[in-house]
This record gives structure tokens, sequence and C-alpha cells, in this order.
């Protein structure tokens, strides 16, 4: 599973040349979910511009609300599914950050979307908490949120460390292989079914550093920030996954 997350980031312009480059570069084998987070103004767009031999490529929502109705700027679950949107992004650190969304703001944002389509709960510890050797702490705390509910295959967690966003700065595949295993544990621990959830990682993926990350038994794919921007690079991306998990 590769999904990317344009954050705050497009315009229509980008949304075309973006396609073109992700078209002629993109080696179609259906054998991954592929996603795209565009800003939700630009979901239509994005969903009338992609070509039909890209129709297996999913469009997302960056995050929800807790709900709909007097919610000034807000996007509810409702809407993202009526748009068709096949996943949501919930919990990344930036909302958590800039928007003070706690972990109870963001169990409620789950309870509302959870098995209506795939939920992407985003975790990850801070630079000073790494250093202080709270990660699992850290995460496992983050996960409780999905204590006691039955997701029937339908939640993914993505582990971005937040030192690692766009810094350039990454852990090493074999940490990052620790921390996922770690999180399917608890996971699978908390959850009222015993999920076993897919983990990607996300924090400064590119195609130079890709292939070291995918190549771990417990790194199921990515979710890609800042190179995502770049449609050639982004297909590059899938095609080294996909490349590794048709070995």
């Amino acid at each position: 599973m590769i999904i990317a997350n344009w954050k705050c980031n497009g315009s229509k312009s980008m949304i075309s040349e973006w396609i073109s480059d992700f078209s002629v570069n993109y080696i179609e084998t259906n054998e991954s979910f592929i996603g795209i987070a565009p800003p939700s103004i630009y979901i239509e767009n994005v969903l009338a511009n992609i070509p039909t031999k890209l129709i297996g490529v999913n469009i997302g929502s960056q995050d929800i609300d807790t709900s709909s109705g007097a919610r000034t700027g807000a996007v509810s679950s409702e809407m993202i599914l009526d748009y068709g949107c096949k996943f949501s992004i919930i919990g990344h650190s930036e909302r958590r950050q800039f928007y003070n969304e706690s972990n109870n703001d963001i169990r409620q944002k789950i309870l509302n979307i959870a098995n209506k389509t795939l939920t992407i709960l985003c975790v990850g510890e801070t630079e000073e908490e790494n250093k202080n050797d709270l990660t699992k702490d850290v995460l496992k705390k983050q996960l409780e949120v999905i204590e006691e509910i039955d997701f029937n295959d339908s939640l993914v967690i993505a582990y971005e460390p937040v030192w690692a966003i766009g810094t350039g700065n990454t852990p090493t595949p074999d940490n990052i292989n620790e921390i996922h295993k770690f999180i399917k544990d608890v996971v699978q621990s908390t959850t009222r079914n015993s999920e076993i959830p897919l983990v990607l990682y996300g924090g400064s993926v590119n195609e130079d550093n890709a292939e070291n990350f995918f190549k771990e038994e417990f790194v199921d794919g990515a979710l890609i920030g800042g190179a995502s921007l770049d449609g050639r690079q982004f297909a590059n991306i899938i095609n080294i996954y996909n490349g590794i998990n048709s070995k």
C-alpha cells in the first residue's frame, strides 16, 4: 500500500502536470493499493482527470471532522463518502500539532469513519521522546484510540516519527521494522476482533531510500508527503514497492 499525502499543496495546473508525469512512469500491476489524498477542494478535480488506465488509483481524504453540522470549514465523513473516497487519514502529527487534536478527538473521528472506508491512523513520537527512549510508550498511548473497536480489515496504521517528517532524517530500516512489529502486536491485543493491520512507514520517504524500507518484513508500504508531489517520483516509489513484493 502506497499513499500520497499532498497536505496543503496543489493547484489545477499542478494536478494536470502531476497526472501526466505519473501516468508516463507508473507501471500498472494491480498488485497493491495506491491512494492519493489531495486537499479536499481538489478531490473532484483529481477524480475527473484520472485517466482510464489509472482507474485502480484510489482517492482519499487527509482528514475528517468529528461530526457534521455547524462546524465552519470542516469536512465530514458523509462528505468524503459521497465523493467516493476510499480512505481517510486520521491523526496526522500536523493535525495534532497545529490544531491541538487530542487522542479523544481522534477517537471520535475514527468512530465516525470505522468500517465505512479505510481508516489510516497516524502515530509517531517527537525527537525528544525518541532521544529519551519513550517511543514505544508514546505509540502505545496513541493506539489507545482504537480500543474495543471492531475494524473488519479496515484499519491501517502509519508510523511517522515526527522528527523524520520533511527533515531528510529517518530511523534505520531495522529500527522501523522493530517498531512496526510492536505496533502490529499492540493493535492485535487492543482491537475487539484482534485485527493485525497493515503498517505503513512515513517520514522523508523518497525514491532513493524507499527500497531499504520496503525490504523489511513488517513494512507494508508507505505514507508519502513531499516526494508524492512529484508525479514521476511517486510513480517510481510505487514501482519499487511492487517490484520487491512481486519477487
